[in-house]
């Protein structure tokens, strides 16, 4: 499992969550925090109560190990000991269930900024912003940590962090080497190190920085976790599968590894046990998020199968959960995926309903400015998708303009990434090959949906041994179960098999 948040964005697109790493000093008021910064070059803490810090730093070593829930816990009895304690908040954010809770906490944070260290104040700062999809804001709060803390860890591995979600694993690698090199056995560096060179497609430099995870913390359950998602990838399942029963018999609960363990299961077409594994999450459930998370894996697991009213049925459930709490945004990321899965089917009819939906909650909502501005660009985003399925390019053409306009005004690389994708599909479906191949190389290569595309624009332009060749790294993308792998998975294999045949 990677160093994520609980919570599954409904802007995931869009809205770049910065995953905050902390780290500690030895003094409580601000200035004796910013002596003893400048003497240990870490980033400080600031705490008025050394009880609270205790908690604090037990919080942040389960939180490191990807224990998010047992971390929650020392992370509360930490506010309650100290009210005032911001970076402390920050944690709680992170490591929150909920998306409602992620802002609560986040919320508080930034209120109380002003009473931490500036080192505490960026990362904070750079969170908020990362939440609103300035990513700008964000890097530039982040380069100002990493310029006063160089020599910590801790900065080099949020900055990393920051590189990872913009896809530039070159400069995520180089910091996460960083970070091994101030402290070679801070573990977090070498489960991102493996996810780095995994999507690079380096599988012998992942599995050497996942089996190091592994030395370093061998009775935690994440490390057999993570190596079991990169044995998932490579399509090695009865192997990964005996990684994450490693995790399971070190902690029974630990979410992660049935999803993991239902993934291989599904890609092995034993779609009954996948769902079944994912019931054990829902049973086993200590929280919300946890019970989100496997009504999700159902719905993946469901349209890989092509049963998409078991994929509708379980995103309802999924709804109904966020609902309880008025946990709007995660009840707008249930109606995108409703509305995903029925242009899937297709019902473009539906899906645009449950995507205007969506974008309605969002713009009246109590959510920042920034956040309905990364929602109407989705919506255009959607819309845009929704013409060109049924052809009216006229009209995707307008919402995709619309769209880049907007992303580039933001200047959020990740959105200017979707609008190559949209450019891309476009042109795509005016069999302008040669445009298409341009702009699809500027679209995100983590998406399996784009390896198919231009699989397909390699095939119009009569090029049959690159198309094959694009056709089998989406046929064989194997990630974690994820919908927009499951729309595209058995298409792509049959379109494989009958290439092979011809």
């Amino acid at each position: 499992m990677q160093r994520i948040t609980s919570v599954r964005f409904f802007l995931a697109s869009s809205v770049l969550l910065s995953t905050a790493m902390w780290s500690a000093c030895n003094q409580s008021n601000s200035d004796a925090a910013q002596v003893s910064a400048a003497a240990n070059r870490e980033i400080p803490i600031t705490t008025k109560s050394d009880d609270a810090k205790r908690e604090y730093l037990a919080g942040r070593d389960l939180s490191e190990r990807l224990l998010a829930q047992e971390s929650f816990a020392h992370f509360q009895k930490a506010a309650e000991l100290d009210p005032d304690f911001a970076t402390d908040e920050l944690a709680l954010a992170t490591n929150a269930p909920t998306t409602k809770e992620f802002f609560e906490h986040l919320n508080k944070a930034i209120t109380l900024a002003d009473k931490a260290t500036e080192g505490e104040k960026w990362q904070i700062l750079a969170a908020q912003a990362g939440a609103n999809g300035d990513t700008t804001k964000q890097k530039e709060y982040l380069d100002k940590l990493v310029a006063a803390y160089p020599n910590d860890e801790r900065a080099q591995a949020n900055i990393g962090n920051y590189y990872f979600g913009q896809q530039d694993l070159t400069q995520t690698i180089e910091h996460y080497k960083k970070a091994t090199e101030i402290a070679p056995n801070y573990s977090p560096s070498y489960n991102i190190l493996g996810y780095a060179y995994k999507q690079q497609g380096d599988y012998s430099d992942a599995e050497q920085a996942f089996k190091k995870y592994v030395e370093l913390i061998p009775n935690d359950p994440n490390p057999y976790d993570s190596y079991g998602e990169l044995l998932l990838k490579m399509g090695r399942y009865d192997e990964s599968m005996v990684q994450y029963k490693k995790a399971l018999s070190i902690n029974s609960h630990f979410p992660s590894s049935h999803f993991g363990i239902a993934g291989d299961l599904m890609y092995e077409g034993k779609y009954a046990d996948a769902q079944a594994e994912m019931q054990k999450i829902v049973d086993e459930a200590l929280n919300p998020g946890e019970k989100r998370l496997a009504y999700f894996g159902m719905s993946v697991v469901a349209s890989d199968n092509g049963k998409f009213d078991k994929a509708e049925q379980a995103m309802d459930k999924e709804y109904a959960i966020a609902q309880q709490t008025n946990d709007f945004i995660s009840m707008a990321a249930d109606l995108q995926a409703k509305g995903n899965i029925f242009a899937a089917m297709p019902n473009y009819a539906a899906a645009k309903q449950q995507f205007d939906r969506s974008f309605l909650m969002i713009q009246s909502s109590s959510a920042s400015n920034e956040i309905k501005e990364n929602s109407r660009l989705l919506h255009e985003f959607n819309l845009a998708a929704i013409a060109m399925e049924q052809k009216d390019f006229a009209a995707a053409k307008t919402h995709i303009d619309e769209y880049r306009k907007g992303a580039e005004a933001k200047k959020n690389s990740v959105q200017i990434t979707l609008g190559h994708e949209l450019a891309g599909r476009l042109a795509l479906g005016q069999k302008d090959y040669d445009t298409a191949l341009t702009e699809l190389a500027q679209a995100n290569q983590q998406d399996p949906r784009n390896l198919l595309r231009v699989s397909q624009a390699y095939a119009g332009k009569g090029d049959s041994t690159k198309a094959q060749q694009w056709l089998q790294q989406a046929a064989d993308f194997n990630p974690l179960p994820a919908l927009n792998y499951a729309f595209i998975h058995m298409k792509a294999k049959k379109m494989l098999a009958m290439e092979k045949k011809a």
